[in-house]
């Protein structure tokens, strides 16, 4: 439980931080769809016999940049979701069977194991964490500019494409290690919804920040928590947590807007 507490407070300061960006450059459907390609990462981390973590950040990270320029425009994004989802989804099912696993391995990558962590994970976990909150302090004021007001940032003449490149490697780590405590199905769970409850409750870019942040680290909190009182699994109360946080917030913003 001490080693579940420490990698979960890294990751939701991390999920807090880039679903913020993720939630303003509407690319939430993205986050989605690297949480089935983490899948098929994961278990081609099994079938090699390497930790389900490293295959996992291999394959978001390589995809991720190929998925943001294919599904750029609108007009084929849904298209390109379904086809990427359904290929790594088959893929994923596939090296597990080839590893010949039980199904503990599947449901472990699938819905989190977060209790069994060890220390040598708790450890790549907070490097990890680390890798994303410095990135996104160092290109803090660029990123915040293209996510808000990306014609603006292309008229100033900021690199927008460089950058999209750079927030979409951010944001396929993220996905990973938010995998290892919700597992790859659930994993948008703390990507988007912290992000959108700031998007209610708050005003400005750092608010919103604090206030994701905030919601994604009481959500792990009180969810492991249950989770060792009620024997029940930690990622139901996480999920569940989270849209009763959302759905608080929502109530409040309808109020305030009327």
């Amino acid at each position: 439980m001490r080693h579940a507490f420490v990698a979960s407070t890294f990751i939701a300061i991390t999920c807090g931080l880039i679903g913020v960006f993720v939630v303003a450059r509407n690319m939430s459907f993205l986050a989605h769809t690297l949480a089935e390609i983490g899948f098929a990462g994961a278990s081609f981390g099994v079938f090699l016999g390497i930790a389900p973590l490293n295959g996992m950040l291999l394959f978001t990270m390589i995809s991720s940049i190929t998925i943001g320029q294919m599904s750029a425009k609108e007009s084929r994004r849904e298209a390109s979701i379904s086809a990427i989802s359904s290929l790594f989804v088959g893929l994923g099912i596939l090296f597990l069977s080839l590893s010949n696993r039980n199904a503990s391995y599947a449901t472990n990558i699938l819905f989190g194991s977060i209790i069994g962590i060890s220390l040598t994970d708790v450890y790549q976990l907070i490097t990890l964490s680390a890798v994303i909150v410095v990135g996104i302090l160092l290109f803090y004021r660029y990123l915040v500019f293209d996510s808000y007001d990306s014609i603006g940032a292309q008229a100033q003449g900021l690199k927008t494409n460089w950058l999209s490149i750079y927030f979409l490697i951010l944001l396929a780590i993220s996905v990973s290690i938010a995998a290892q405590i919700v597992g790859s199905l659930l994993v948008f769970i703390l990507v988007t919804l912290p992000a959108f409850i700031a998007k209610y409750l708050a005003k400005s870019v750092p608010a919103m920040l604090a206030v994701s942040v905030g919601a994604a680290l009481l959500g792990v909190w009180l969810g492991l928590w249950l989770g060792y009182i009620a024997n029940w699994p930690v990622t139901f109360f996480i999920a569940t947590l989270e849209f009763i946080f959302y759905f608080i917030a929502l109530l409040y913003h309808q109020h305030v807007s009327h």
